[in-house]
C-alpha cells in the first residue's frame, strides 16, 4: 500500500515525505507519537491569541541557498535577525561576547583593537583544545568564562563544561565588533505565519498520509510498505541492545503576561541565577502585535523528552555501535538529530534529508513488507483514512 513509512513529522521526516510524494509520486505514511505535526518546531495560538513555540523559541538561519530556497516554496519569510542579553553581574549585556559587553561590563571604552589586546591579555595558553572549558578560556579567560560559561552550561548539560567535547562551546563565537546579533548567516527569518502552517504546506499531498498519536510499533504489523525512514532515538529503535544513549531534556514554563513587553530583548540568559537558563518573549520572534505578551522559562532536566544530544567521547563510541547496526538494517533510514545522535540545527535536518532523498532517487528496491496479520485490509483502511487533525 505504501512506499514509505516514515516515523516522525519533524523536519527530516516532513522534507523527506515531501520530496518523494511531490519529485517521485510515492505513496508515504507519515506516522508521529504526539497530537501534531511539525515536530520540537511545532507552534500555535494559546488562550490569549498569541502565537508560541510549544518545545522553546526556533529560530530559523542557514549560509545555505538551497536549504532556504527549498523551504521558501512552503511558506513567506518574516526577516529577522536574533539578539540575546546575558544577565550577568546584575546588567543586561550582549550575548555572544562581543565589544560592548566588555566595554559595559567593566566600564571601559575599548575600541576593536584593543578589545583584542584585552582577549589577548586573558587567554590562557591550551596546548590542545579538547573541552568547552578550553574552548572559552583559550579566546576570552577564566573570568569570562566563569561569568558567562560555566553555570550555564551546568544548568544546560548537567556536568561541567570540562566533561563536555570542545563542540559544546565553539557554537557560541567571540567578537571584536560591535555586532550584536546572535547568528551571522546568511539567511535569516522566520516563517511568517509560523512553523506549523509551514509544515502543514509541506504534507499537502495526496500521495501522503499522516497519522497523529501513534506509535509506529502500533501499527507496523497491519500495513504493508516497502522502506522505512525512522527520525527517532536510534537507540529506542534496537531496544536500547547497547544501553540507552544519554539526552539531556527540558521542562517549559509558558506564561501570558498582561503588559505588551516584557524582556529587553527576545532572549535574556541566566546563566549564573535562577533555575532556569533562558527567558524567550516571542512576539519580538513572530512581530505580532497584540496588547499581551508570552513567554516561557526553559529549565533543563535529565529525564524527559530527548532533546539534546550529549558529545562526550563515550556517548560517541555508544552511538557508533548502534550505527553499525542501523548501516546493516536494510530497508530502514535513519535521519535527523535523534535518529543520527547528532546536535544539529534546523537548516542541517532539512539538509540532512534532501540529501538522503537524492540517495533514494538513485536505488530501487521492490521489496514490499507484507502485513503479518492476514486479513486486515479493513483495519488499514480505517487507520489511514482517519483525520490526522483529530487526536
Amino acid at each position: 500500500m505504501f512506499d514509505y513509512l516514515i516515523v516522525g513529522a519533524g523536519f527530516a521526516g516532513s522534507v523527506l515525505a515531501e520530496r518523494l510524494a511531490t519529485r517521485s509520486n510515492k505513496k508515504v505514511l507519515v506516522v508521529d507519537k504526539r497530537n501534531h505535526i511539525a515536530g520540537n518546531a511545532y507552534d500555535h495560538y494559546n488562550e490569549d491569541g498569541i502565537l508560541v513555540h510549544k518545545y522553546g523559541p526556533h529560530i530559523f538561519h542557514t549560509n545555505s541557498k538551497d536549504v532556504f530556497e527549498y523551504l521558501s516554496d512552503f511558506t513567506d519569510w518574516r526577516p529577522y535577525e536574533h539578539r540575546v542579553l546575558a544577565s550577568v553581574d546584575g546588567q543586561l549585556v550582549p550575548m555572544p561576547i562581543n565589544l560592548d559587553t566588555i566595554n559595559k561590563l567593566y566600564g571601559l571604552k575599548l575600541n576593536s583593537f584593543e578589545v583584542e589586546e584585552f582577549f589577548a591579555s586573558v587567554a590562557e595558553q591550551v596546548p590542545v583544545v579538547k573541552t568547552s572549558e578550553d574552548v572559552v578560556v583559550s579566546k576570552v579567560g577564566r573570568e569570562l568564562y566563569e561569568k558567562f560559561f560555566r553555570n550555564y552550561t551546568r544548568k544546560q548539560w548537567g556536568m561541567d563544561p570540562s566533561e563536555l567535547d570542545k563542540s559544546v562551546t565553539s557554537r557560541v563565537p567571540t567578537r571584536t565588533n560591535r555586532d550584536d546579533r546572535y547568528f551571522t548567516d546568511t539567511y535569516q527569518a522566520m516563517p511568517l505565519h509560523g512553523y506549523t502552517r509551514m509544515f502543514e504546506r509541506l504534507l499537502d499531498h495526496p500521495n501522503i498520509k499522516v497519522m497523529l498519536n501513534t506509535d509506529y510499533h502500533d501499527i507496523i504489523d497491519f500495513i504493508p510498505f516497502k522502506e522505512m525512514i525512522f527520525t527517532g532515538p536510534v537507540d529506542e529503535f534496537f531496544d536500547f541492545k547497547y544501553g540507552k544513549l544519554p539526552y539531556r531534556s527540558l521542562e517549559f514554563k509558558h506564561e501570558t503576561l498582561n503588559t505588551e513587553n516584557y524582556l529587553a530583548a527576545p532572549v535574556v540568559n541566566y546563566p549564573n541565577d535562577n533555575l532556569y537558563t533562558r527567558i524567550t518573549e516571542f512576539k519580538a520572534l513572530t512581530g505580532q502585535q497584540h496588547p499581551k505578551t508570552a513567554i516561557v522559562y526553559e529549565y533543563p532536566k535529565a529525564e524527559g523528552d530527548p532533546y539534546y544530544p550529549v558529545p562526550r567521547l563515550e556517548n560517541a563510541e555508544l552511538y557508533n555501535k548502534y550505527k553499525k547496526l542501523a548501516d546493516n538494517t536494510p530497508n530502514v533510514h535513519f535521519v535527523g538529530r535523534l535518529a543520527t545522535y547528532k546536535y544539529y540545527n534546523m537548516d542541517q535536518v532539512v539538509a540532512q534529508a534532501l540529501t538522503l532523498y537524492k540517495k533514494l532517487t538513485e536505488k530501487s528496491d521492490d521489496t514490499v513488507r507484507k502485513p503479518a496479520i492476514a486479513g486486515s485490509t479493513e483495519l488499514v483502511e480505517k487507520l489511514v483514512s482517519r483525520d490526522p487533525a483529530k487526536p
